[in-house]
């Protein structure tokens, strides 16, 4: 059975961008959108972790 897939636009900024590029090269990921994916999968997989993740505020690029 397919997944039902949408696609989105998502504003980053260069370090971010830069960042998930690495990841992916350094992770054989194939692409920053299967990258964000992954974040996305793992927020959703360790729900103990959603106010880490969401509810802490990280100002690396302001």
């Amino acid at each position: 059975m397919a997944q039902d897939t949408q696609t989105i636009e998502v504003e980053l900024k260069a370090g971010q961008v830069e960042y998930l590029q690495a990841m992916a090269q350094q992770y054989a990921i194939p692409d920053p959108g299967k990258a964000i994916r992954c974040l996305i999968d793992y927020a959703r997989s360790t729900p103990e972790q959603e106010r880490a993740i969401f509810e802490v505020i990280r100002c690396l690029g302001c």
